[in-house]
């Protein structure tokens, strides 16, 4: 029986394995793994409603071992260490036990191996940068970082009039959801009387782009309405603004020293610093080349999807690190493996369905594409805000069918009616 192990279980990883459990798994067919070194899956583009304290993650996580028990996959919660490819085997480090103890490292043998590993942040070697700001990579960044924000403004509400000057460098989707969640979050905070600050006074949110305009991947006149209705939250857009430095509370831009309670990198990602232990080629981006079959170009047994793979289609060009290029390439992945049993591999095509982003609990702009040349589409306000919607609505109907799906979007309705809009500690 041939084993694949899947490693990361983010948005391509976990969709992956689900379908492969179900087909393979269930069935004999193949042993399949998942590796992670999280005991949980959350939705990485929902990380921003994390990090402005709208969504609690225990909530919202699935537990990766009760997913693998539903659907004919295993789960070993592990982080990866190294990988022999000439040995087919990996070499795990199994998570803490609860009595401090590190438990020994374990080998796991592999058939075929696919590396799901995300992103991280790119700071592009700008100094102070990775010492100074938060980030968005994980779950445990998002939380630290809302912390940090209601830390900053219980302070200043009990200090003598001191402002919170909140940065977010990148003006691509993260920066500017985060921005706009953290605007609505500074309102209800003051609400509930957590602070005692004026938001639109005393809260002071910037978004620094270094391009021309945020939002470079929408239409210009999408963009030029994101930022429109940002500028009406409130929220300062500085386009042409280029970071020198960054300082525990200071960040210079263009050279020009300013004050920052918090600064937030969303600029840019790249992929894990492992990559680079795999004897694999990679791409500017520290990305996994692979060809059309999704496998290394290196080793035909090592596959890469999402975004820790560089992928390049022949018509559209490299695939941008989205969701849902990720959803799209585990797709064909699941399918692909399940057929191959020694024929030919097909060839991946990434189709581009749009994109949308969050301007906060009730608006939202982007575009959507359609048609055999891919007629573009915009869509604002409240209908881009119900489509943005069901992007996480479909991700949960890959990995839970519609029934159960259905059920987690009605009890999130509900919650959203009895509990407070924001968390308050």
């Amino acid at each position: 029986m041939q084993t694949i192990v899947i490693v990361g279980g983010g948005a391509g990883g976990l969709e992956l394995a689900t379908r492969l459990g179900d087909t393979m798994g269930r069935k004999g067919r193949a042993k399949i793994i998942l590796v992670d070194r999280s005991p949980a899956h959350f939705w990485k583009p929902l990380l921003h409603t994390v990090a402005s304290g709208k969504r609690d993650p225990q909530v919202f996580q699935i537990e990766y071992s009760a997913q693998a028990a539903e659907h004919g996959f295993q789960f070993v919660h592990a982080e990866m260490r190294s990988v022999d490819r000439a040995a087919r085997n990996l070499v795990l480090a199994p998570c803490m036990r609860d009595d401090g103890i590190a438990p020994p490292l374990r080998t796991l043998e592999y058939t075929t191996l696919v590396l799901a590993l995300g992103a991280v942040t790119n700071f592009y070697g700008v100094p102070g940068a990775a010492d100074n700001v938060c980030t968005l990579d994980h779950v445990g960044d998002a939380k630290s970082f809302y912390r940090r924000f209601l830390g900053a403004c219980v302070r200043a509400s009990q200090g003598d009039g001191e402002k919170v000057n909140v940065m977010i460098v990148g003006g691509g989707a993260t920066g500017v959801e985060l921005a706009a969640e953290l605007a609505h979050s500074a309102r209800a905070l003051a609400k509930y009387k957590v602070h005692t600050l004026d938001p639109a006074r005393d809260v002071r949110i910037s978004i620094l782009e270094r391009g021309a305009r945020i939002l470079p991947h929408l239409p210009p006149e999408m963009s030029a309405r994101a930022e429109k209705y940002l500028a009406s939250r409130g929220i300062d857009i500085c386009t042409g603004a280029a970071v020198t430095s960054v300082e525990a509370d200071t960040i210079h831009v263009d050279g020009v020293p300013r004050p920052a309670t918090l600064t937030l990198w969303a600029a840019g990602v790249e992929g894990p610093s492992i990559s680079k232990t795999f004897g694999l080629s990679l791409g500017r981006m520290r990305q996994i080349m692979v060809n059309a079959s999704l496998q290394s170009v290196d080793d035909a047994n090592v596959f890469a999807i999402g975004d820790c793979a560089s992928f390049v289609c022949p018509v559209k060009g490299a695939a941008p690190p989205r969701a849902q290029v990720a959803h799209q390439q585990a797709v064909f992945l699941a399918d692909a493996l399940a057929r191959r049993e020694g024929k030919p591999l097909p060839e991946f095509r990434y189709r581009d369905y749009g994109s949308l982003v969050s301007l906060g609990p009730v608006a939202a702009v982007g575009v959507l594409l359609g048609g055999p040349v891919g007629r573009q589409m915009p869509v604002s306000g409240a209908t881009a805000n119900l489509l943005y919607g069901m992007m996480y609505q479909k991700h949960l109907m890959a990995l839970h069918g519609v029934v159960r799906a259905a059920a987690v979007m009605l009890v999130d309705w509900l919650r959203k009616r009895i509990t407070p809009s924001v968390k308050l500690h």
